[in-house]
C-alpha cells in the first residue's frame, strides 16, 4: 500500500516548485505525476495517423516521491503519512501529526 496515490493532493517540500500543491495524476513506483508540477517543454515531430501536430509541447515530467508530501487540507499543510489498523481489519492512512484518517 502505498501513501502516496494517484488522485491525492500534495505539497512540494523541495526542488525548483518548492511550496506548491497540485493533483497525483500518475504514480510509477517511487516516482509521480502532479498536475502543473515539474513543466517541462517537448520538442515533438507530427504525426499525421494520429492526427497529432508537431512543435514544442509543454507538459508535466515525473518528480520523485520523497520531494513531496501529503496535503492536510485541515491543518492546511504537508504532513506526513502512517498506516493504521482498524477494528474492522481494514488497513488506513494517517496523518501523523494528527491521527487522522485520510482514506474515508
Amino acid at each position: 500500500m502505498n501513501r502516496i496515490r494517484k488522485g491525492d493532493q500534495v505539497v512540494v517540500i523541495t526542488g525548483k516548485n518548492k511550496g506548491q500543491k497540485g493533483e497525483v495524476l500518475r504514480v510509477d513506483g517511487d516516482r509521480l505525476v502532479v498536475q502543473n508540477i515539474n513543466l517541462i517543454k517537448r520538442h515533438t515531430k507530427p504525426n499525421p495517423q494520429a492526427n497529432q501536430p508537431g512543435g514544442i509541447v509543454e507538459r508535466e515530467a515525473s518528480i520523485h516521491i520523497s520531494n513531496v508530501m501529503l496535503f492536510n487540507s485541515a491543518a492546511n499543510k504537508g504532513e506526513r503519512v502512517g498506516f493504521k489498523k482498524l477494528d474492522d481489519g481494514r488497513k488506513v492512512r494517517v496523518f501523523r501529526a494528527s491521527g487522522e484518517v485520510v482514506d474515508a
